[in-house]
């Protein structure tokens, strides 16, 4: 599952991209980003995704089926403009891909 990270004023954050096959759709996760500890398999990597508090589902079996925005959190969350704007850059370019990828009659072949 591959993922970008993101800092805005010292806090990180994470959109984690994996395949959600009961919803037939990509999955954009929006997470705070975690410290990563000791014992990851990258010592280079310095946070890892944490728990998603956005999740944007984005289908690609049928190109007239639109994305979905889910937003989870027990908490109030604040959500910096810049890492919405970031977010839904990351989610808008998954669009397209699945979008090329069914007009190429290959919406398996997406990431």
């Amino acid at each position: 599952m591959p993922w970008e990270l993101k800092e805005h004023a010292g806090r990180h954050y994470a959109v984690l991209f994996h395949y959600a096959l009961p919803d037939d759709a990509w999955a954009v996760e929006l997470s705070e980003a975690k410290p990563a500890s000791a014992e990851s398999l990258d010592a280079a990597m310095t946070h890892l995704p944490g728990a998603a508090f956005m999740v944007t589902h984005v289908p690609d079996e049928d190109p007239n089926l639109q994305p979905t925005v889910r937003v989870w959190s027990p908490d109030e969350r604040v959500v910096p403009y810049e890492v919405m704007r970031w977010y839904m850059e990351q989610v808008a370019d998954q669009v397209e891909r699945c979008r090329i990828a069914f007009g190429q009659g290959e919406p398996e072949a997406v990431e």
